[in-house]
This record gives structure tokens, sequence and C-alpha cells, in this order.
């Protein structure tokens, strides 16, 4: 039979588990969406990981930003990506594109994801509604 001590530290370790999966996920609120930006990179990767996707470009001067790498966090993961037609092959290596986001606030480069025109040939890439999702009833 388990003592008062154990009970206490099993029930306390019983409430804690549903809310786990609430915890892994994070707030947006670290991006400003009063301050949007939108200039010309260079893709180096797309990483296409859970929970969420992120491009990585490469740029030059971008306003007061020195050129470098930036980090841009798609909104989203990779499963629900797929379900708006976008594929790990989306964007490539090298692909030279323009890229609107909003600045993370901490003055890195770094930004949430809005959308992505690739410039050869001018296709937007944009993340949104998954098509034939139909709103709660």
């Amino acid at each position: 039979m388990l003592g008062l001590s154990s009970r206490l530290i099993a029930s306390t370790l019983l409430l804690a588990i549903p809310a786990l999966p609430l915890s892994a996920h994070h707030s947006f609120a670290m991006f400003d969406p009063a301050k949007p930006m939108s200039f010309e990179a260079t893709v180096k990767t797309l990483q296409w990981t859970a929970p969420h996707a992120i491009l990585w470009v490469q740029a030059a001067q971008v306003g007061k930003y020195a050129p470098g790498l930036w980090s841009l966090e798609l909104p989203t993961s990779p499963g629900n990506l797929s379900k708006m037609g976008w594929s790990r092959a989306s964007l490539k290596a090298g692909d030279k594109v323009i890229v609107d986001i909003n600045p993370i606030r901490d003055g890195r480069r770094a930004g949430q994801f809005k959308k992505v025109t690739i410039v050869a040939t001018g296709k937007t890439l944009t993340v949104g509604a998954i098509p034939g999702a139909q709103p709660p009833k």
C-alpha cells in the first residue's frame, strides 16, 4: 500500500501529464507584427522539422541588420504544410527569394514567416487555410 507521500507524488504526476503537450507549444509573441519586413535573400535550406518548419536564408544588409543568415519560423508543422501544397522540395538551396516576415523583437536576424516569392518563377508560397478544411460547427 502506498504511503501518503507516495500517493501525493503519484497524484501530482498524473495531474501534470495532461499539461505537457500544452507547454510544448510556444507563443508567437516574440515576433513584432507591427514592423513587417520584406527583403531579398538566398535560400540556404528549408528545415522540415516539427513542431515548426524553419526557412534559413542568407541576406545582404537589411535595414539596420548586418549581412548574414536569417532564421524564419513557419507558423505550422510540416504535416500541415504538406496539406497546404508545400513539400520539403518547395524551396531549394540557392533559390533567390523575396521573404515577408514579422521580425523577432530582440533584434536578432530572425522572424516569423509570412510569405516567400521565388524570384525566378514568381511563384508565391504562403501559410494559410488547409484546402478543403471545414470550419467547426
